[in-house]
């Protein structure tokens, strides 16, 4: 952890919705006047598009059919701890981008599936912000955890997040459900020891919780919505946390456990606006002191 330069890590897997959970942070970065660095856990993939699909070729004729961007020797995990641990100790580091469609592939000027250059970081940032697979992993080789001031897990029930990944995975980047449903099987084995294990390091975990039946989320026709939908609110410490405040500013909500409380789908944009913006002001406060 850094007084001076504070990192904020959004972990979750592909499909949970992080990217939803990176749209509230920036909301409250620009109503807040916060200068933040993003990086995005894509970036620190160790194979490009190309050169994942032969490792995976060259793996499964080895026998092993687990292997998958999930896993822990497919992403540079050592590179990105040297980003936390450099940013937390200077408020500089690097970064680069995964391009991955034709649009992002017009804004970045590289090809799909192809890495931008590293680049250095802008200058003057009040924090860094991380989004991805893997910014709570603690193993053998890494420790990110203990750079990380602010942890959060973004975890939906695992139908919903099967559901979701799959509609986006169709939609945006043109796979068959079968396709899908084969990555899904492939990344079980690293879902099960290099992802969820994270969930126990982060400070506040939201899991979304559908309302309506998922029991085959392989033929669902749509994504339940935020009003079938209620979101489990965990916090490792809830020291400090104002629950009676939080009860009555969000309607229909209840604490379920000590440290949990559960609210309607639809107000989770601003259970995070209440929860985080004076977690993330008081991390800013104290680095401007600092």
């Amino acid at each position: 952890m850094s007084k001076k330069f504070p990192i904020i890590s959004v972990t979750g897997s592909s499909g949970a919705g992080t990217t939803t959970v990176k749209n509230t942070f920036d909301q409250i970065f620009r109503r807040e006047g916060i200068k933040a660095v993003s990086i995005e856990g894509d970036a620190f993939h160790k194979f490009d598009r190309a050169a994942m699909k032969a490792e995976l070729d060259k793996r499964a004729k080895d026998g092993d059919h687990t292997f998958s961007h999930f896993s822990y020797e497919a992403n540079e995990l050592s590179e990105l701890e040297r980003v936390f641990r450099e940013y937390g100790e200077t408020g500089k580091g690097r970064t680069r981008h995964y391009v991955h469609d034709a649009r992002e592939a017009e804004l970045w000027g590289v090809a799909p599936g192809k890495f931008t250059d590293w680049a250095p970081f802008e200058d003057g940032s009040d924090l860094l912000f991380y989004e991805g697979l893997h910014g709570c992993v603690k193993n053998e080789t890494v420790d990110l955890p203990r750079y990380a001031d602010l942890k959060i897990g973004v975890v939906p029930v695992i139908n919903l997040e099967w559901i979701q990944k799959i509609h986006r995975d169709r939609a945006s980047r043109g796979y068959t459900t079968e396709a899908v449903t084969d990555t899904i099987l492939r990344r079980m084995h690293a879902y099960v020891h290099c992802i969820t294990p994270q969930f126990t390091e982060t400070d506040i975990n939201f899991q979304r919780v559908p309302v309506v039946d998922t029991s085959n989320p392989f033929i669902a026709r749509w994504i339940p919505t935020a009003d079938e939908s209620l979101v489990v609110i965990r916090f490792k410490n809830p020291r400090g946390i104002d629950f009676p405040y939080l009860i009555s500013m969000i309607h229909g909500s209840w604490m379920s456990r000590a440290n949990s409380i559960v609210i309607p789908g639809n107000k989770l944009d601003i259970a995070m606006q209440l929860i985080l913006t004076p977690l993330i002001e008081r991390l800013v406060r104290e680095a401007k002191r600092a």
